[in-house]
């Protein structure tokens, strides 16, 4: 079985590596800097909740570009706006926090454009057998910039006074997403696809279709997702109110992802993955319960330990199973654009509805208790994920080989 990856696919990890490289940089610091200026989880749920919007929005509209024109211009374009968002966050400074909804609404567009170009085109150089192998890679170089990224900025930030520390990660960001930009000129300009059917996404309901498995699974992940890409790091500085400890949080975190990526990603083939990601989604769940007793930086070190050992064990085979879908067919390959994209909206769904939900519980009981609770309640969806996907793994691994 072929399990190296070509050039092309190594050239895209690279490109992927410095998006990932700037956002850690600046990226994992921005609710701590908005928390800083205001203390209120509401906004930042709503800053959340705005990126999501745009972000499933920009997937379908970008849709039709990606797909009848250049991938190419969309993932450079997304690197550019990217990058304009956070020269906007050094114009505006304290007064961020009073443009929460098109700030948002901006970094929404720039991640989607850039990821819906970069999933199409990975899906267009690897195939059922690197799939996994590709996602391990993946895991490992978001663990090693979660290693230096994070920390490096929690170190600067602390040394420097006021806020000079993130004006300075925030322009670094922005040198590196040029740095990224000039690379992505070395990827093949892909193939154009054919008419981009607006509605395609929406079409994949009918019975006995498997994408009937996959959308719920895919929005059970988003639940998760939307509540917990923002409230790890942000409880780890209202714990310590040091953003030292926020980079020390990551720097340990992303080590032990590193590693558990890195085995699964080499171990965990086709046949492994029904039992592979039910036992990571109840010990990603598992992980959180010490918290209900206690929010501290031991309590949240072992919840961050746990999640990284634990979490590709779920990640990979949900990753990957989708993605083999759309590869299951000459029909499906063609459609893959518009594949992605529901796959983007459905994850969308489950994101918005975590955040919504985390937003207005806690507004009626303004207390870490419910927070606490919210996140052993959204943690689980990973098992809903399981459940409701579950029943592709064990004819996946007798089917017929897919692109």
């Amino acid at each position: 079985m072929k399990r190296n990856l070509n050039g092309q696919s190594r050239l895209l990890l690279a490109v992927n590596g410095l998006f990932v490289l700037a956002g850690a940089l600046s990226g994992t610091f921005l609710n701590v800097y908005l928390w800083k200026v205001k203390q209120d989880f509401a906004m930042i749920g709503w800053f959340t909740f705005s990126q999501q919007i745009a972000l499933g929005l920009t997937f379908w509209i970008a849709g039709k570009w990606v797909k009848e024109r250049d991938k190419m211009v969309s993932l450079r374009l997304g690197i550019v706006v990217s990058g304009l968002f956070y020269l906007l966050v050094l114009w505006a400074g304290a007064r961020t926090v009073e443009y929460i909804w098109p700030l948002g609404f901006l970094f929404g567009i720039g991640s989607g454009l850039f990821w819906l170009a970069f999933n199409v085109v990975y899906f267009e150089v690897t195939d059922v057998d690197t799939r996994d192998l590709f996602n391990g890679w993946i895991g490992i170089l978001g663990s090693v910039i979660g290693i230096l990224g994070p920390w490096t900025s929690g170190v600067i930030i602390s040394v420097m006074k006021g806020d000079l520390g993130y004006r300075v990660i925030f322009t670094v960001s922005l040198v590196i997403y040029g740095v990224g930009i000039l690379l992505s000129f070395w990827l093949k300009k892909r193939k154009k696809g054919g008419p981009y059917h607006w509605l395609g996404p929406f079409r994949h309901f009918e019975k006995d279709s498997p994408w009937r498995q996959a959308i719920p699974a895919s929005a059970a992940h988003g639940l998760r997702e939307g509540v917990f890409s923002f409230l790890g790091t942000l409880l780890v500085f209202i714990s310590t109110s040091a953003e030292r400890k926020v980079g020390q949080f990551s720097l340990v975190t992303s080590l032990v992802s590193l590693v558990s990526f890195w085995a699964v990603g080499k171990w965990l083939h086709i046949r492994y993955r029904y039992v592979g990601m039910l036992i990571g989604a109840v010990l990603i769940t598992g992980v959180i319960i010490p918290l209900l007793w206690n929010v501290n930086y031991l309590t949240l070190i072992f919840f961050g330990i746990g999640t990284s050992l634990f979490m590709p064990l779920y990640l990979l085979p949900v990753i990957s199973s989708v993605f083999d879908l759309i590869g299951k067919s000459e029909d499906t390959v063609e459609q893959r654009v518009e594949l992605i994209v529901l796959r983007e909206l459905s994850i969308m769904s489950g994101r918005l509805v975590g955040t919504l939900l985390f937003i207005i519980v806690f507004g009626w009981f303004p207390r870490m208790t419910t927070v606490t609770w919210l996140m052993l309640g959204l943690g689980a969806s990973p098992i809903l994920s399981w459940i409701a996907i579950r029943k592709l793994f064990k004819p996946r691994a007798d089917a017929p080989d897919t692109v």
